[in-house]
């Protein structure tokens, strides 16, 4: 094999590997579309509903957290002492 051919192989390689790559790209492209196309529009939401998306009460939040912080402590035992 004599070094023409090698180099001639090596483009042959760089010439499939950039076609594969090339050809992997249009098709997640092309399925992104599909999946874009098929997503249906969010419908408005219905004043009837609005009620339902009230802001979140950071203060009960916080509370309900602090409560499972602490019923967490008293599984682990922390605040029973050391026996």
């Amino acid at each position: 094999m004599t070094t023409n051919q090698g180099e001639t192989m090596n483009e042959k390689k760089k010439a499939a590997a950039l076609a594969a790559v090339i050809n992997y790209i249009k098709t997640e492209e092309e399925a992104i579309m599909l999946q874009a196309a098929q997503v249906p529009e969010e419908p408005a939401v219905a004043p009837a509903l609005a009620p339902a998306l009230a802001p979140v009460n950071l203060w009960g939040v916080s509370g309900r957290q602090d409560m499972m912080q602490m019923g967490n402590m008293m599984q682990l035992k922390a605040f029973h002492g050391i026996k």
